[in-house]
C-alpha cells in the first residue's frame, strides 16, 4: 500500500479511472482521490441500469451512497486511517434536487458518532455513470 512517496492504493477499492492513486499521506493528513461505487475488479455501480449505448437509464442512490462510503472506508483502512478519522469530505452529486434527501439521510446513519466537516456540490457530470463521488481528508 505505501510507497516513498507516501501514495498509497486499496487492494479492496475499486481501480482509479485515470493516473492518480486512491490516496496520498502528507504529514499527518491522509487525502483522498475522488471515490465513486463502483466495485472493484468490475465497471459494475450498484444500483446502476445502463442502456447499450452505456448511457444512465435509472439509478438507486441509496446503493450508490452505501457503496461509496464502502469504498471510502476500504481506503482509509488501507492507509493506516479509519472512519472515524476522517475530518473533512466534500460531496459531487449530480442530481442534487432529487438525491440529497435519501444521501443526507444514509449519510447520517454513517457520520452518526464521527461529524466531519461536509460540503456537498451538484455537478453536471461524473467521469462515469456514477450520481454520487465522494473526496475526502482525514488523520493518519
Amino acid at each position: 500500500m505505501n510507497d516513498p512517496k507516501n501514495i498509497m492504493n486499496s487492494d479492496k477499492a475499486p481501480e482509479a479511472v485515470g493516473l492518480y492513486p486512491h490516496a496520498r499521506k502528507v504529514g499527518g493528513l491522509l487525502f483522498l482521490s475522488g471515490v465513486g461505487p463502483r466495485k472493484k475488479g468490475s465497471k459494475q455501480i450498484p444500483g446502476v441500469t445502463l442502456n447499450e449505448a452505456g448511457d444512465i437509464v435509472a439509478y438507486d442512490i441509496e446503493a450508490q451512497c452505501h457503496a461509496v462510503f464502502e469504498n471510502v472506508r476500504f481506503i482509509l483502512e488501507d492507509a493506516g486511517s479509519s472512519w472515524d478519522k476522517l475530518v473533512d469530505v466534500t460531496v459531487f452529486l449530480t442530481n442534487i434536487k432529487d438525491d440529497f434527501a435519501i444521501y443526507n439521510k444514509v449519510y447520517a446513519q454513517y457520520f452518526k458518532e464521527n461529524q466531519p466537516c461536509r460540503t456537498t456540490v451538484e455537478v453536471n457530470a461524473l467521469p462515469t455513470p456514477i450520481a454520487i463521488e465522494l473526496k475526502c481528508v482525514a488523520e493518519v
